[in-house]
């Protein structure tokens, strides 16, 4: 597939070949699901913790007497039927990753931007060369109507462009090696220099 390549200030720059086995698949919500959910559980912490009958602290001392209450036979505060007992089987610290298929993983980056690539949101521009300044790019992206924007750069991202985008809203920066389903998927307009497009190609091939 062909798609127009612009310049940061909106000026035409030719076109590009896109690869079809790349960017013209026919969009899967099971496998972007399944990306999507390994990336999120893979970036959980997992710190959750609370204290067990063996943690909580509180007296040793046996509460009352065994026998002749009339009520129930208990020997320490710390059970978990207690207020600030210890919790029964509550969450521990522990790692939520789970294992996805390279080639899933692989597939779900193709269809992301197969998906960006038939809805028009994707946006292929020539380079992200500018003068450092965010007022100057701030003013670029309005005229260019990018709200909610992701920018895939090449293997090095324009240090320049980065100081500048920095501080404006909804403007995120990735390098190729960054590019994933849930960042793509979670804006508005994908925008991909030519560079970050050949180096997508090369990763993806």
């Amino acid at each position: 597939m062909k798609l127009d390549v612009i310049k940061l200030d909106g000026a035409a720059a030719g076109s590009v070949d896109l690869t079809d086995e790349i960017f013209d698949l026919e969009p899967r919500a099971d496998i972007l699901h399944r990306v999507v959910r390994w990336q999120r559980n893979k970036a959980q912490a997992g710190t959750h913790k609370v204290k067990t009958r063996s943690e909580v602290s509180y007296s040793t001392k046996k509460i009352y007497r065994q026998k002749g209450t009339g009520g129930a036979r208990h020997g320490s505060r710390k059970a978990p039927i207690f207020r600030k007992g210890g919790i029964y089987k509550g969450p521990t610290p522990r790692s939520h990753a789970h294992d996805l298929p390279k080639k899933v993983r692989a597939l779900g980056l193709k269809l992301a931007l197969s998906a960006k690539a038939k809805t028009g949101s994707l946006v292929i521009i020539e380079n992200i060369d500018t003068d450092g300044k965010t007022k100057t790019l701030a003013n670029q992206v309005k005229a260019l109507g990018w709200k909610r924007a992701l920018i895939i750069d090449g293997a090095d991202v324009n240090e320049n462009f980065v100081q500048a985008a920095r501080n404006i809203d909804g403007l995120d920066v990735l390098p190729t090696i960054g590019a994933n389903v849930y960042d793509i998927l979670k804006r508005d307009t994908l925008v991909l220099t030519k560079a970050g497009v050949e180096a997508l190609e090369a990763r993806l091939k």
